[in-house]
């Protein structure tokens, strides 16, 4: 269960990552975020962000072209 969930359905690049930047101020250390978007290009955007942050990458999921992820927050 997500501790916060972002809703960037609709959203291109970078809003997506930028939403998800925001959410996880909304998500205490070792919480869940889950970010909703349709941007493909969110699958590598995503993956880059949780590398460069630190934050962890824990699930992500594609379903009707709706992504899923969930980031684990470590900081």
């Amino acid at each position: 269960m997500a501790d916060h969930v972002v809703d960037a359905k609709g959203l291109n690049c970078p809003l997506p990552i930028l939403r998800a930047k925001k959410g996880l101020r909304e998500v205490p250390v070792g919480g869940i975020l889950q970010l909703l978007a349709t941007d493909p290009g969110s699958v590598k955007d995503m993956e880059a962000f949780c590398r460069q942050t630190g934050h962890e990458l824990v699930e992500s999921a594609d379903a009707d072209g709706v992504y899923t992820y969930l980031v684990k927050r470590t900081s």
